[in-house]
C-alpha cells in the first residue's frame, strides 16, 4: 500500500517510518511513504502556499494552486488512489472505516492542512474524504495523517499478529479488557486470580465480562451498537442487565 502526503513538516514522519510496528512493515514491503512539499510548486521567491483569508478573519490559507499542483504531481507519480484530508468538521476516524479502506485496498494521498485551513475549492475539486480524529483542533495535519496511517498499517496482513488485531478494542465491537504480566504481585497489588488458574474457558468469559463492564461504564453508545450489530451473545445480554 502506498500512501503520499503533502506537508509542509516532512521531517515529522520519521516517527512512523522508522519506529515500531510501521517501521517494521515497511521493511518487509507492505507498505511505502513518499512526502511531498507544496512549496516546490510555487513560483514566487518566498514559496508563498498561503495568504489572507477573503473576508477578512485571523490567520492564513493555505492556497489551492501548489496542492493542485502537488496532487497532480503525485497522479503522475503512479498514485490514483482516495485523496483524504483532515478538519474537525470531517468524518470521524473509526476502526470500521480503516478496516474498510484495508480490504478495499488501493493507494491514499493525505493533504497535510496548516494555518486556519485550506482553500475550499481545493477540497471541493480533489479531495474524496475530510476525516476528523477527534473533537479538538491540531495545529496541523501531519500528526492526524500519522494516526491514520499507524492504523491502516496495523491492519495489513503481515504487519502484526493476526490475532493482536482481531482481540483488540473496537474489533469485537468493545473496548479490550484489562491485561497484565509479570510479577504476580508489584506494590502489594495482584493479578486477579482467575487469570492465573489455566482454565481457559473461564478465563475466556472474565476476559469478556470485564470488557463489557470497561465499555458500559465508559463508552455506552458502543453496546447500544453492539446491540444492533447483533454482536453481543445471549450471555452478554444477561450479564449487562444483571449488573446495569
Amino acid at each position: 500500500m502506498r500512501f503520499d502526503v503533502i506537508t509542509l513538516f516532512e521531517p515529522m514522519f520519521a516517527a512512523i517510518t522508522e519506529n515500531g510496528i510501521t517501521s517494521r512493515a515497511i521493511d518487509r514491503g507492505l507498505w511505502s511513504l513518499h512526502t511531498w512539499n507544496p512549496r516546490e510548486e510555487t513560483e514566487d521567491n518566498h514559496r508563498t502556499v498561503d495568504d489572507r483569508p477573503f473576508g477578512g478573519g485571523p490567520g492564513m490559507v493555505m492556497m489551492a494552486e501548489p496542492l493542485a499542483r502537488t496532487v497532480r504531481r503525485i497522479r503522475r507519480a503512479g498514485n490514483k488512489g482516495r485523496v483524504v484530508s483532515f478538519a474537525p468538521n470531517g468524518t470521524r476516524l473509526t476502526d470500521e472505516t480503516v478496516r474498510r479502506w484495508v480490504a478495499e485496498g488501493g493507494d491514499m494521498v493525505l493533504i497535510c492542512g496548516r494555518y486556519e485551513g485550506i482553500d475550499q475549492r481545493f477540497l471541493d475539486t480533489f479531495v474524496d474524504e475530510t476525516v476528523s480524529v477527534g473533537d479538538f483542533v491540531l495545529s496541523g495535519g501531519e500528526l492526524a495523517a500519522m494516526v491514520l496511517i499507524d492504523a491502516v498499517v496495523r491492519q495489513l496482513p503481515g504487519a502484526i499478529k493476526e490475532l493482536s488485531t482481531l482481540d483488540e478494542s473496537f474489533s469485537t465491537g468493545l473496548l479490550d479488557a484489562p491485561h497484565y504480566t509479570r510479577p504476580e504481585v508489584w506494590e502489594g497489588k495482584g493479578v486477579p486470580e482467575v487469570l492465573l488458574t489455566g482454565h481457559h474457558a473461564n478465563i475466556a468469559r472474565w476476559t469478556r465480562e470485564q470488557a463489557l463492564a470497561l465499555t458500559a461504564s465508559t463508552r455506552p453508545d458502543l453496546i447500544e451498537k453492539a446491540k444492533a450489530e447483533g454482536k453481543l451473545t445471549k450471555d452478554d445480554l444477561a450479564w449487562l442487565k444483571k449488573h446495569a
